[in-house]
């Protein structure tokens, strides 16, 4: 590379989110925070639960002289706007989470592997690069007599080992390359575990590319178009598709999860295991899960996209996003050819008017606390009602029927007769109450009076409008005998 295409390549990489970091000032506090939450544990974490340990863990930094200024909510705001945290919405969740970045975890592992100094990490890594290069020149041999040459050679060597090894001769890896090697091999998935995220990354651009090329096409069918028409998936028949899918049959593979199972719990019995701390050990002890979980996350998000692009052709969308486009560029166009007619710093008599909304997330929402809006005076005393005891009284008068009433009339017209109909109650009482009152004296009739079967009398009564009115109803009688106890 040349000298002023590294310098500028190297301008662009610092305006990226790992230099940025590992170039920030607050870089130490940063990825400790980040480590330590987002990393080491739980990789995909809720808001409520991430705002809440940062909080801890930002008061003990506080304790300890750390100057940190900000609310949790303020310093996960301003990570995400950095690129170092990633945040979606889950379908069915009912709040966001977040996840380290796939620049912010590389920076962490940068960091991590400057802290963790190893001393014979060349020779294991030349064993690695001296064994991946013959096994090259093997497989990609296309002389069939050198290959086989190459394979008796194997076997020669392979019948010694085993000769040597009857005779009680062999040689085991010492206890310190052992541990070094095992702590190579962590490092190297921890890797492989972070290279997830940017596959990921890869997938979401080239969904992002693959859009922008069918509203880019001004033809009635690109070529994407045509694949996607055609049945084709063309994310997963992409590069990044193609080698995702390879790695994913090859960890789902039943032999190869069983030869690492294997392998992971032969290496816990060795004695040289014992030495690995305990987060070396449980991150061994979670690979293939760890794995299997990142792999599977990557794949649902291959498949949403897949299927997303293709329900975004099949239900013509692509055509509105088009028409929108095709709008915007005349509009640009528009105002190009207008340039040299008006001036820049020209007013014009024409209003625009704009609408605008800032958009928040809801985790960044406060719940209301009432205690904090409390009133600083006493409740003041309430007016008067307009209304007196008295109309109330004559309004549930008017609603409610009067069976006191009702019934004080029936006895003062037995002090005289033996029996009374509600007919000569009401020749010497008038309705007050119009038809309630004849309702009334029949439902007072119906439990303490005499109902004289196939019979009935007219009454009448004058309504709140001085109308007069009539009704038959059942002859009913009350008696003395009946009513002597309301005597």
């Amino acid at each position: 590379m040349k000298l002023n295409n590294a310098v500028a390549t190297y301008r662009r990489l610092r305006d990226e989110p790992l230099w940025r970091l590992l170039a920030a000032d607050s870089a130490p506090v940063v990825i400790a925070l980040l480590q330590n939450n987002l990393m080491e544990g739980q990789r995909k974490v809720s808001a409520a639960i991430l705002y809440e340990r940062l909080a801890r863990d930002i008061e003990a930094l506080r304790a300890d002289g750390e100057s940190l200024p900000q609310t949790a909510q303020g310093y996960v705001a301003d990570w995400l706007a950095k690129g170092w945290l990633t945040r979606r919405f889950p379908a069915g969740a009912t709040e966001e989470e977040y996840e380290l970045s796939a620049p912010a975890a590389k920076a962490i592992h940068v960091a991590a592997g400057l802290v963790e100094h190893r001393t014979v990490v060349t020779g294991s890594r030349l064993s690695t690069v001296i064994q991946q290069l013959a096994r090259l020149i093997e497989e990609t041999d296309a002389d069939p007599e050198s290959r086989m040459a190459s394979l008796l050679a194997e076997r020669d060597r392979i019948d010694r080992a085993i000769d040597a090894l009857r005779h009680g001769q062999f040689k085991t890896l010492p206890e310190d390359q052992a541990l070094e090697r095992a702590r190579e091999i962590i490092a190297l998935a921890g890797e492989l575990i972070a290279d997830f995220s940017s596959v990921r990354d890869d997938f979401e651009q080239l969904n992002r590319d693959l859009r922008e090329r069918i509203m880019d096409d001004t033809g009635s069918r690109g070529d994407v178009l045509e694949k996607l028409f055609a049945g084709i998936d063309v994310i997963a028949e992409s590069e990044s598709g193609r080698t995702f899918n390879a790695f994913w049959r090859l960890l789902t593979d039943p032999e190869q999860n069983a030869a690492l199972e294997e392998a992971l719990e032969e290496i816990f019995g060795r004695e040289f295991s014992k030495r690995l701390d305990s987060r070396e050990r449980r991150f061994l002890m979670r690979l293939i899960q760890t794995l299997l979980e990142q792999g599977g996350v990557v794949h649902e998000v291959l498949q949403q996209f897949a299927r997303s692009l293709k329900q975004f052709v099949q239900s013509r969308e692509y055509m509105e996003q088009r028409r929108i486009n095709r709008l915007i560029m005349e509009a640009q166009r528009a105002a190009l050819a207008l340039k040299d007619e008006i001036k820049a710093t020209e007013k014009l008599d024409f209003q625009l008017r704009l609408t605008s909304g800032q958009i928040r997330s809801l985790a960044q929402w406060v719940p209301f606390d009432p205690s904090v809006h409390t009133m600083e005076s006493g409740m003041p005393p309430g007016q008067a009602a307009l209304i007196d005891l008295d109309s109330v009284a004559a309004l549930v008068q008017q609603s409610e029927i009067d069976f006191r009433s009702l019934t004080d009339h029936i006895l003062d017209c037995l002090k005289e007769r033996s029996q009374v109909s509600i007919g000569v109650i009401l020749d010497r009482f008038p309705a007050a109450q119009g038809l309630g009152s004849i309702v009334g004296y029949i439902a007072l009739g119906s439990r303490q009076g005499l109902s004289i079967k196939e019979r009935s009398e007219v009454v009448t009564w004058v309504g709140e409008d001085c109308r007069q009115r009539w009704a038959r109803i059942p002859l009913i009688y009350f008696l003395q005998e009946q009513m002597r106890g309301h005597f």
